[in-house]
């Protein structure tokens, strides 16, 4: 990894956070830059992955615990997950203190259920941290501020130096700190490197269950055929049987993609739910992503230029590429980010909500011959919302693979993804 420090958006989250509360607690996939984000805020580590302590590390925690949260705080736990004990530990140090910005833990495994006593709440933030989006990594110029939008401005002008071979380049290499600057060989072995260490330890460690490899190669294939869907278990579960594996089951399939949500693999978009003028049933399927777009890439063992070969297949990774940086954007301001399609089809491919009940309803589309249609889309949908019992939306938005940021005559912004911020 380059010596480079590249200032993310989590840094402001995690300093905000500091100031109110005793301790938090950053998620995330591995190798997304939590431990060396944390380590900045921090003024002491402890590094429970460290081969040369973690046997000492671990008989601490059996034995007193409280001697591993000794150190000048902000406090650093790496990987705290590895002595669960910790977690009710820091707990008690937060109350018996009562002081803020103690203590800093970082996972990138959800531990099995009942292995802490309490949940935190109160004490210990959770904060989620994800791959690079394309502003961290500069290669969105920032010139549209998602938050700015929510606020009401209404003149937008940019223009994206992100060509269609670029963005290609920067969904196979992915978000991950260590490929960004990479060349393209050095930058797709490390997606295909994480990749193969899901697939043949992380999956297992998780919850102490061994999986089979290949049958675990085949569900993430098929997760990756079906990136940007709406498919559901049984259609994975055909998906994977059509390729001749007749033993895997639904309920099999399912513990196994709980094992890839645990370890930051997956991150699938839920459906919006928003109170309608009409009786149109809303489709309920979550919508199926990786927490970033180079693992369906890498899964399937695709270059820039094999991607530039099907623009079908190219659509749906862009839409996997926009849906992480809206993730990440949208948390910052305090949003979530979701889906919405009904049984007409109508449909917007994310859908922001934020905390106060402000709403953005936005369609992803890779050109701009598909523009026109998704302005229509998203101007249906705003008429179908009831506005009596729910906020007009703070904006419609198309986010694009093109060049220029700007509003159309119906009010519609049309924006880069290379010009986006949040």
């Amino acid at each position: 990894m380059k010596n480079e420090y590249l200032p993310r958006i989590a840094d402001e989250i995690i300093s905000d956070r500091l100031r109110s509360i005793g301790a938090i607690l950053i998620e995330g996939p591995k190798w997304c830059g939590k431990t060396w984000t944390a380590a900045r805020a921090s003024k002491s580590q402890l590094y429970m992955q460290d081969p040369d302590k973690k046997g000492s590390y671990l008989k601490a925690a059996d034995t007193k615990p409280s001697l591993l949260l000794k150190g000048d705080k902000p406090r650093l736990l790496d990987e705290w997950q590895t002595a669960p004990v910790l977690w009710d530990a820091v707990r008690f140090a937060v109350d018996q203190s009562g002081e803020y910005g103690q203590f800093i833990l970082t996972g990138s495994a959800v531990p099995r259920d009942n292995v802490v006593e309490h949940t935190g709440t109160g004490r210990i933030a959770r904060i989620t941290m994800r791959p690079m989006s394309l502003y961290e990594s500069s290669e969105s110029n920032g010139s549209v501020s998602l938050g700015e939008l929510f606020d009401g401005k209404t003149d937008i002008d940019g223009l994206s130096d992100l060509s269609i071979e670029q963005i290609a380049f920067a969904i196979v290499r992915g978000g991950w700190p260590a490929s960004v600057g990479e060349d393209e060989k050095t930058a797709f072995r490390h997606a295909v490197d994480y990749v193969e260490a899901v697939i043949n330890q992380d999956i297992s460690a998780v919850d102490g269950v061994e999986k089979s490899p290949a049958r675990v190669r085949a569900l993430m294939r098929s997760l990756a055929r079906n990136v940007s869907t709406l498919a559901t278990v049984k259609t994975i579960c055909d998906d994977i049987t059509a390729g001749n594996d007749q033993s895997l089951s639904e309920k099999t399939i399912s513990g196994y993609m709980n094992a890839l949500d645990r370890i930051f693999v997956t991150e699938n978009s839920p459906a919006w739910n928003p109170v309608l003028r009409s009786r149109t049933a809303i489709r309920t399927s979550p919508k199926r992503q990786f927490v970033d777009p180079s693992i369906a890439a890498a899964t399937m063992r695709l270059s820039p230029e094999r991607l530039l070969d099907d623009f079908s297949y190219f659509g749906f990774l862009f839409e996997s590429l926009c849906d992480r940086d809206l993730r990440i954007y949208a948390e910052s301001i305090d949003g979530e980010l979701y889906h919405y399609r009904d049984k007409s089809n109508l449909e917007a491919d994310a859908v922001i909500c934020l905390k106060d009940g402000r709403w953005a309803a936005i369609e992803i589309k890779l050109g701009a011959k598909e523009i026109e249609e998704a302005a229509k889309h998203l101007l249906l949908l705003k008429d179908k919302v009831n506005a009596e019992k729910m906020k007009e939306p703070s904006f419609l938005m198309v986010l694009t693979g093109t060049e220029f940021a700007y509003r159309r005559d119906d009010g519609v912004f049309v924006v880069p993804v290379g010009c986006l911020k949040n």
